[in-house]
């Protein structure tokens, strides 16, 4: 307070000269003005370290510690207590805060007079604090989040042993407020979320860390648990099965014609699948059974298998699979009919991508950078990845076959074009009621219906 009196009182009331009292103001100002800089950058300190600390992944921390890396370990026994970490940084920086703006209120009001200092140091303080104590050094954490939480470590020990008794004093208080509010005062999560994991993902790929067929497994495998069975399945029109009453020669036979070493087995109808019966067991019973040939029937040989709805994911069931240990189950619909099959390879497929056997042509046919060849059971997912376009899914179809029924509203014939916003999609190869193969072009810019063109409404023609 006796630097806020005015120049005239203090030289008539104390007989001080008037140039040993202007040595004793700016010598305040240049001390004032040093501290000031010293709380400033201490403020940038504390600031940064709790960015740095408290963004430093567990992971991270934990694989620098196994590594060795100097100082990691020290950083851990930190972390290892967050709460009494943010309390020592929280005390730390609020004193230094409170400090500064105290130096800064008296030394202005040396030169401006009591209400004049205070309000410019309020506002003064406040811009230096945002710009060199918070914005500043926190960007820098940010960036350099790993090797400044290691050389902030030590001066962070120490000042948690320099400040002890207040930091356990506030650590108590704190908690004690914490439970009578009902809060956990949980400061870090356990560990990395899922979408943590799938944002390092893309980081990695944009960065060149992981290459593109890494990254597009890494994120089936994400993809994994929200795909139903009947994106996957073999629909019911492409099942190669036999009925219960067929010879075991029969029966070797389409299984040998088809490729496949399980088919299943009905009664009456696809609707009534009895199980699954596999080519090993035909052939090893036929020819080195016991039973004599003219004696085996087909039932004999065939194994249960799982009936589920087209809505269960394939998560669920490729582990409900593996339980029961079979490889195969039949897909039904809310009425029982039976949909198509599904296989342990189909799912596995969704993470590992496209298993072809010999013989058998790409489902996505790259031709050039903006046209693709597609099988019309192609999920609509697997286009939209192979051109980058975004073609809609719908609740009734998943797959490009769908699409083209929906969206041209009847059944098509080969040569047909449909335009969807800026792709031209041409049916290819039709067999009875089905689309075999279109082909999509991306087109240069979406094409505007002419007058007189066929249009649905939809943003869809017809040609």
């Amino acid at each position: 307070m006796v630097f806020s009196l005015p120049l005239e009182m203090v030289v008539a009331a104390y007989d001080v000269p008037v140039v040993g009292l202007e040595i004793a103001e700016s010598t305040v100002t240049l001390f004032g003005g040093l501290a000031v800089v010293v709380l400033i950058a201490l403020s940038g300190f504390f600031s940064s370290s709790e960015i740095a600390m408290f963004n430093l992944p567990k992971h991270r921390l934990e694989g620098m510690v196994e590594d060795g890396t100097e100082g990691a370990a020290l950083v851990k026994r930190l972390k290892d207590d967050p709460h009494r970490l943010l309390v020592t940084i929280l005390v730390g920086n609020n004193i230094v805060n409170i400090a500064m703006s105290s130096i800064a209120t008296a030394v202005l009001s040396i030169h401006f007079g009591g209400l004049l200092g205070v309000i410019l140091a309020t506002f003064g303080i406040t811009a230096i604090v945002l710009l060199f104590g918070e914005s500043v050094p926190k960007s820098y954490a940010v960036e350099n989040t790993e090797s400044w939480a290691i050389r902030i470590s030590k001066p962070l020990k120490a000042t948690e042993y320099f400040l002890f008794p207040l930091i356990v004093l506030f650590d108590y208080l704190t908690r004690q407020v914490n439970r009578l509010t009902g809060s956990t005062g949980a400061i870090e999560s356990p560990y990395v979320t899922r979408d943590e994991i799938q944002e390092m993902i893309e980081s990695g790929e944009r960065e060149g860390v992981l290459e593109e067929e890494e990254h597009e497994m890494l994120t089936r495998i994400f993809r994994f648990n929200n795909t139903i069975v009947k994106e996957v399945m073999t629909p019911r029109l492409d099942m190669t099965a036999v009925p219960k009453d067929a010879a075991i020669d029969e029966a070797i036979e389409t299984c040998i014609q088809s490729g496949h070493a399980r088919i299943p087995v009905y009664e009456g109808s696809l609707d009534n699948v009895q199980g699954v019966v596999h080519i090993r067991d035909l052939v090893r019973d036929l020819n080195y059974g016991e039973t004599e040939a003219e004696d085996l029937e087909l039932t004999d040989l065939v194994q249960p298998t799982l009936h589920v709805p087209e809505s269960k994911n394939i998560d669920e069931l490729l582990t409900e699979m593996r339980e029961n240990r079979m490889h195969m189950a039949i897909v039904i619909d809310e009425f029982g009919t039976t949909e198509g099959l599904v296989t342990v390879e189909d799912m596995i497929e969704e993470i590992v991508g496209e298993i072809l056997k010999s013989g058998e042509e790409e489902p996505v046919e790259e031709l050039d950078d903006r046209t693709v060849l597609v099988r019309g059971e192609v999920n609509i997912e697997d286009v939209n990845e192979a051109l980058e376009i975004d073609l809609p899914e719908g609740e009734e179809f998943e797959t490009i076959a769908g699409f083209i029924f929906n969206r041209a509203g009847r059944l098509v014939e080969e040569g047909e074009e449909i335009t969807f916003d800026g792709v031209r999609i041409t049916v290819e190869t039709v067999e009875n009621t089905r689309i075999m193969k279109a082909r999509l072009h991306k087109l240069e810019a979406p094409e505007e219906p002419e007058e007189g063109d066929g249009e649905n409404g939809n943003g869809v023609s017809l040609e």
